[in-house]
């Protein structure tokens, strides 16, 4: 059986119906990576088959200035070289763009609630996004974006921010949100609750996109973490 190793990086931004799937699916273990102390040992990779990196308001450009993040840099790093599958969320997915060689620069926009994505031809033959559409619905909540590591292929894209995901070997990366449910995105509105003005949008507006879209979203999430397992 798969064993999965989810390293979450902040307390609120959780990866929910990600989490959830696995549970159900494969063996789960979750490192809360924003506790951890200098002196705490992380775990050896090679007790996991596969590894998600999830999201933090902390900016991917910042990450080195965090105690928590530089010890994890280092272990994904060993990810990295290992082989082994590994799927980053949003800024998580920003830190392993970083990793691989890519960039992490301001989004055209900030992006906040629902949004469509593309696959493009790249994305459409990836095993990842397999049984996806061309186009499906998402949720966001960004202000930075990745660009495409030298050698990697651009799988997603979307109007304002175009980069919104990337494969390069054993590495995969989103910007947008599946996990994400309308109670998730609830906590979301009331810690970061004066951000949907900044790109004219009202809270309750927020919470409406990602209700409209919620349940396909939801067997999108299964979907995408049944890919992934099986890579």
């Amino acid at each position: 059986m798969e064993h999965v190793l989810i390293i979450q990086n902040d307390l609120l931004e959780s990866l929910g119906l990600y989490e959830q799937y696995i549970r159900d699916h494969a063996e789960l273990t979750i490192i809360h990576a924003y506790k951890i102390l200098k002196s705490e040992e992380l775990p050896d990779i090679n007790e996991f088959t596969h590894f998600l990196v999830g999201p933090t308001p902390i900016g991917a450009n910042d990450a080195l200035k965090h105690d928590f993040l530089r010890k994890e840099w280092i272990y994904l790093q060993t990810i990295v070289d290992s082989g082994k599958s590994c799927f980053g969320v949003c800024c998580g997915g920003q830190i392993l763009a970083k990793l691989l060689g890519g960039q992490v620069l301001k989004s055209p926009m900030k992006e906040i609630g629902g949004y469509q994505i593309n696959l493009t031809y790249q994305g459409t033959h990836d095993p990842l996004f397999s049984g996806f559409s061309r186009t499906f619905p998402v949720f966001q909540w960004h202000s930075d974006m990745f660009t495409v590591p030298s050698g990697g292929e651009l799988l997603a894209t979307s109007e304002p921010c175009y980069v919104q995901s990337f494969r390069k070997g054993n590495i995969w990366g989103v910007m947008f949100h599946l996990e994400i449910t309308s109670k998730d995105a609830q906590r979301w509105v009331n810690a970061y609750s004066d951000e949907p003005n900044q790109i004219g949008k009202t809270r309750d507006q927020v919470l409406d996109e990602c209700r409209m879209n919620e349940d396909e979203m939801g067997q999108l999430a299964s979907r995408l973490m049944k890919n992934f397992l099986s890579q």
